[in-house]
């Protein structure tokens, strides 16, 4: 089984990370890599009520889908969605469960709209005014991959574009503990059916059961295999090397996504 689409735009925003223009030349080792914590936008799109209420997911997804949207000159409100991450909104669960450890375990309207794992597609509807379908899902430390089989097969089967959007937000303690995501990091991609003007890879996508590829600067390294939806960085790194390639990126334990990429 394979699986081809055309990128059409990516957006990334993470540690040191800030967007796509500025992410290439550290993905290529034109310039080094610098850790720093991750700079959430304002979601400026939201009305102010619901701008208050959301938090790092939201904010997050907003950042990199709009990036990925602008660079393919599209309109966000046109496109279908595909939603990917590990484990949805770390702080707000932080709180929700303060609250039911505490003497009085009366929850907030507001905390438990956020709750759900659809909570960054349902901001994404407000703040684009997108109608059209939107999936989200989880796979744990396969959240990329799953995200990108799942955009990939709308793509192939509706013939259409689809932003897919992969992005983790950290646990504070003690859930940090047991669940030990670095910092918020996401990655989106416009994908299409056919070539375009706007298209910068064709990648053409199958499972396989070669090991996965690792980066060779130690800190993007970690950063990698430190948050779910980083999984995604060798792919983004081989675009940013402007060269065909093939590379392999982490899936299920004892199965990997081998990724044709053919530069457009």
């Amino acid at each position: 089984m394979t699986l081809t689409a055309y990128i059409e735009g990516i957006g990334v925003t993470g540690p040191g990370l800030t967007d796509w223009p500025a992410s290439q030349p550290v993905l290529c080792g034109q310039q080094p890599y610098q850790p720093q914590k991750t700079i959430l936008p304002s979601p400026t799109l939201l009305p102010a009520a619901e701008r208050r209420r959301s938090g790092a997911i939201v904010k997050l997804t907003l950042a990199t889908g709009l990036e990925a949207i602008t660079a393919a000159g599209l309109n966000a409100a046109s496109l279908p969605s595909v939603f990917s991450s590990s484990g949805g909104d770390g702080e707000n669960c932080h709180a929700i469960c303060e609250m039911l450890a505490s003497d009085d375990r009366q929850i907030s309207p507001t905390r438990f709209h956020n709750s759900v794992h659809n909570t960054a597609a349902g901001y994404w509807s407000i703040a684009t005014g997108a109608m059209t379908t939107s999936s989200v899902l989880c796979a744990f430390d396969a959240s990329f991959g799953a995200g990108l089989l799942e955009a990939l097969s709308q793509v192939a089967v509706d013939r259409t574009r689809t932003v897919m959007l992969a992005c983790d937000t950290p646990y504070p303690e003690p859930l940090f503990g047991a669940r030990p995501i670095s910092d918020a990091f996401g990655i989106a991609l416009v994908l299409a059916p056919e070539r375009s003007a706007q298209a910068q890879a064709k990648i053409t996508v199958s499972l396989s059961d070669a090991t996965a590829d690792r980066l060779d600067d130690n800190a993007l390294e970690n950063l990698r295999i430190s948050i779910p939806a980083a999984r995604g960085l060798p792919m983004l790194r081989a675009i940013a090397q402007r060269a065909d390639c093939r590379v392999v990126l982490d899936y299920l334990d004892g199965t990997t996504l081998a990724v044709e990429i053919t530069l457009c």
